[in-house]
Parts: structure tokens; C-alpha cells; sequence
């Protein structure tokens, strides 16, 4: 049987230019594999391997689990590697067991002696490393890497010390005093953003649909036909039906948003009332619903209280408003943006020292970025010995506490002025283009949601998806770290290559152009 018509081969084997192989798929024994050649040592992975203190960050996950879980079954540099390749390849969980099953370099990278067909753990254990990870783990993490980066620092400039010149001993500088190393060093940038959850865009009448449809599954389990009882009417065809005509209408009207919206807390409420009533009848020791359905009863009824307030009041704000009846610690953030007015995640507060990412405050609720620079500038001070010359900020951080603050420890703030604007002089130009280095910590934020999948965190706990932010702040420093130091290695080289193929073509042009007028002399 072929796969294409006699007229269609036919056609493919009078070209000459194209050349068709036949389909018939080899046995694995003919597949002819890499794996004899060995490991070629210039692989991103191989590099990156070079890099990552594993020893350091083992230290600092079995530090981890000692509180709470005693010892790990499995290594712990193979649970870091996973979580690096995670977010740095952007995988779902079972994608990502996949990946390192199936790619020898992946392998390596865990700490693997040698190439297996198996499978290092389950998907499943991702959510327990998340949840045992927290805040404090992935600072001393990313603190062991700064520490890591530093020494390879050190030993390439010793590299080039030997490689250049020797000076003589009058030509070295004099030691430094104790005032002049404990003086400002330095450049913070500060910025916050949101990393938006993985939940639907809510509206009210969504809200209210899906906290009917728990308190129906809630009804379901808590009923019990051995009783003899009948059981409670939910009207939860009637409900859907009625949700759906006002849903697959593309133009809503105020009137008729405000009619579903009483209908749908009405059943809501029939539901909570009938819940109570089952709940009741159980007398024993033994609670009938699991914790996780005990919590979502006692979010479906804060969600019907807020919905209900609103309603009578007809407004659209309240304290601490619900968004998601999965994810209840989820807020409304409002930020202002163009196309983004409101996200719905943890706002972060972050900073950058030298390209390195720091999470300095994470919140589910709205707050104001400026009453945290005291705390970055003090967790910066901690992490180098000592305060920063200078901080780079948005608009919000110049206000006047924040101004004092910086003045009575000597660093300099590099955002706009209190007053009005002043002229444009070379002072102030100079300033401007000072201040435009803040533009990294926005590329970072970019970055960071685009090809880290910061922009939808899908991890369901408030534990979970801290632990999957600082993870990609984690793994964003590796990989600037790699892009920078291993994939442009000498960047002084670059520039002068670039230059001389500057002057190249610009001496051809000048040599065609003073042909043309020679001719064009002659002619």
C-alpha cells in the first residue's frame, strides 16, 4: 500500500531536485545513536553543570527537610536539576520527567553516572518539593550561587593576571583602609510586578455558577439514601440553564447581568442552607467531609456573602474579594497598565545587583511598592557587607521618607526629583541616561513572563506558587550567568572584530565609488 497516488510519485520521481526516501520506519537495532561518541563538553548543559553549586544547595535542601521530613529518598541534586530544567525549558511536571528520561545531557546534568531508560522519580513529587521549599530555602540557594559566581570570578581574573604583564611590586596598589571597604558599593534596582495565577478572568456570574456546582458536589456526598430520607431538591438543571442563556450572550445589559446574579444567589444560598441541615445529622466524632471540602464550603459561603453585599449595595468592590473558588487567597491587583488594568496574582517586589535577580516581598494583596526600598536596602547590606552607592527606582520610590532614609546612609537616589522638571543641561542628561539603567529590571520582568512562564503561575497552594516563583527568579540568574560568561566569552574580541569589518567595507565603498568617477571622468 502506498501513501501517495501512482500520479503523485510519479510526479516526485520526475524532479530531479527533490529526492524522496521511503517511508518504512527502521528497526532500533539499524538507528544508528550518538551515545558511543560521548558527551560533547561545549553543551549548554555540561556548562551549566560546571556552575550550579550542588553542594552548597543540597546543603541547603536537606536543611529543607530535617525540620519536617527526615531523609530524602532520593538525591538532591537530581530534585534541583529537575526544577532547573523545568522552568528553564518551560515543561508541565510529566513533560518534564519525560524530557530527562529521553536526553542524555539532561542526565548528566542531574549527576547521573550513566544513560537509563528509567525514570528518576515520579511527576508527582514536584508538588511535595514545592511545598517543603519555601521563601527562605531559595534565598540561601540563590545567596550559595552569588557565592559560587564570585569565585569563578576571582579565579578568571587571576587567569588573566598570570596571562598579562607582571607589574612590579611599587605599581600595586596600596591596601585599603577599613573606612574605604566598609564605604557604599554598588547599584540596587528596584521594580515590582504581578505573575498573574492560572485561573479563568472572573466575573460574578462565573463565581457564583462554579460555587453552586461545589455546594451541588457537596450536597452529593453529604446525602445518604440509608437514611430513608429523600433527597434535598438542588434545581441545578433549572440553575445551569438559566446560566447559560445569560453566558452564550455576547451583549449583556445591566439588567439583565443583575437578574442572574439574584437568581444564581439564591441557589447558592438554598445550597448553603441545605449543607447545614446535612452536616447536622451527623452526630458522631468522625467529620463527614475531607478538609479540603470543609474549606471549599467555607469559601463558597464567604464568596456568597461578598457577592450578596455587593449586590445590595450595587458596587463592585469589597475587602478581600474572592476571584477563584480553587484559589481563594488569589486578589485583585490593580496595576494601571495599557491592555492590563487588573491582574489577579502575587505581587512581587524584586531587585537586580550586577544582572542577579532578588526577591525582596511577595503578597497577595495590593500593596505599595515604596514602603519596601528600607527593607531591600537592608536585605542588600546583608547579602554584600554593605549599603549600595546608588538606587535605581520608578516614580513611586522618590518619595520623601524613602529620600531621608538614603540621604542619612550616604546613597545616592537616582530617580526623578521632587518639584518641578528642570532644564535639560549636561548634568541632567547624564543623570537621565544613569537613571535609564532601571530598563533592565522591565527587560528582566519581560523575560521573565515570556520565556519563563512568569506570566501564568500554575501551582494551586500559596506555598506551591512561591516556591514556583523564586524558582524561575533562580533559574533566570543561571542562565544569565551562562549567557554571559560562557556564550561571549570576550567581548573586547567581539567589538574588535566588528570594527575591523567595519573599516573593511568602508574602505570597498570608497575604492567603488572613486572607480565610478574615474570613469564617469573619462567617459
Amino acid at each position: 500500500m502506498h501513501i501517495f497516488p501512482s500520479k503523485i510519485t510519479k510526479t516526485f520521481a520526475d524532479e530531479s531536485m527533490i529526492r524522496y526516501n521511503s517511508t518504512r520506519q527502521i528497526s532500533i537495532e539499524e538507528f544508528k545513536t550518538p551515545f558511543l561518541l560521548g558527551i560533547d563538553p561545549k553543551n549548554r548543559w555540561v556548562r551549566l553543570s560546571q556552575v550550579v553549586p550542588w553542594d552548597e544547595l543540597a546543603q541547603v535542601y536537606c536543611r529543607a527537610l530535617k525540620d519536617n521530613f527526615g531523609r530524602p529518598a532520593i538525591s538532591p541534586r537530581v530534585v534541583i536539576g529537575a526544577l532547573i530544567v523545568k522552568h528553564e525549558k518551560c515543561l508541565s511536571d510529566e513533560e518534564t520527567v519525560e524530557e530527562i528520561r529521553e536526553n542524555p545531557y539532561l542526565q548528566y546534568f542531574l549527576g547521573l553516572e550513566e544513560f537509563t531508560h528509567n525514570i528518576p522519580f515520579d511527576a508527582s513529587l514536584f508538588v511535595t518539593i514545592r511545598k517543603r521549599l519555601g521563601e527562605a530555602a531559595f534565598e540561601e540557594i540563590n545567596q550559595s550561587f552569588l557565592q559560587r559566581v564570585e569565585a569563578i570570578k576571582k579565579e578568571q581574573k587571576k587567569t588573566t593576571n598570570k596571562k598579562s604583564t607582571k607589574k612590579k611590586s611599587t605599581d600595586q596598589e596600596p591596601p585599603k583602609e577599613k573606612s574605604e571597604q566598609t564605604s557604599n558599593k554598588g547599584q540596587l534596582i528596584l521594580d515590582a510586578t504581578v505573575a498573574p495565577a492560572d485561573i479563568k478572568y472572573p466575573t460574578d456570574i462565573d463565581l457564583l455558577n462554579s460555587a453552586r456546582e461545589q455546594s451541588e458536589r457537596l450536597i452529593d456526598e453529604l446525602y445518604q439514601p440509608t437514611l430513608g430520607k429523600i433527597k434535598p431538591r438542588t434545581y441545578r438543571r433549572k440553575a445551569h440553564r438559566e446560566y447559560l442563556q445569560i453566558a452564550k450572550k455576547k451583549k449583556k445589559s445591566e439588567k439583565q447581568i443583575r437578574k442572574s446574579i439574584r437568581k444564581q444567589l439564591g441557589y447558592v444560598h438554598r445550597n448553603i442552607n441545605t449543607i447545614n441541615v446535612l452536616l447536622d445529622q451527623f452526630t458522631g466524632k468522625d467529620f463527614p467531609l475531607s478538609f479540603m471540602d470543609q474549606k471549599t464550603f467555607w469559601v463558597i459561603q464567604e464568596l456568597y456573602r461578598q457577592q450578596s453585599l455587593m449586590y445590595q449595595s450595587r458596587s463592585h468592590q469589597v475587602e478581600d474579594r474572592i476571584v477563584s473558588v480553587s484559589q481563594p487567597h488569589v486578589r485583585p491587583i490593580v496595576r494601571g497598565k495599557a491592555g492590563r488594568d487588573v491582574e489577579f496574582g502575587a505581587k512581587i517586589s524584586a531587585s537586580i545587583v550586577d544582572g542577579i535577580f532578588f526577591l525582596d516581598h511577595l503578597s497577595w494583596d495590593n500593596y505599595n511598592e515604596s514602603q519596601y526600598l528600607k527593607q531591600a536596602v537592608e536585605k542588600f547590606k546583608k547579602r554584600f557587607g554593605c549599603y549600595p552607592a546608588q538606587v535605581l527606582g520608578d516614580k513611586i520610590y522618590g518619595n520623601r521618607k524613602n529620600r531621608d532614609y538614603l540621604t542619612e546612609n550616604n546613597i545616592e537616589f537616582l530617580g526623578q526629583k521632587l518639584g518641578r522638571r528642570p532644564k535639560l543641561t549636561a548634568e541632567i542628561r547624564k543623570r537621565f541616561k544613569e537613571a535609564a539603567k532601571r530598563n533592565q529590571i522591565e527587560g528582566g520582568f519581560g523575560l521573565g513572563k515570556r520565556r519563563f512562564g512568569m506570566d501564568r503561575i500554575k501551582a494551586r497552594r500559596t506555598d506551591t506558587s512561591m516556591s514556583w516563583i523564586c524558582t524561575i527568579l533562580f533559574v533566570m540568574n543561571l542562565v544569565h550567568w551562562l549567557r554571559d560568561h560562557f556564550f561571549v566569552p570576550n567581548r573586547k574580541w567581539l567589538w574588535g572584530m566588528l570594527l575591523e569589518a567595519h573599516l573593511y567595507f568602508k574602505e570597498r565603498i570608497e575604492r567603488i565609488f572613486r572607480n565610478v568617477l574615474i570613469k564617469n571622468a573619462f567617459a
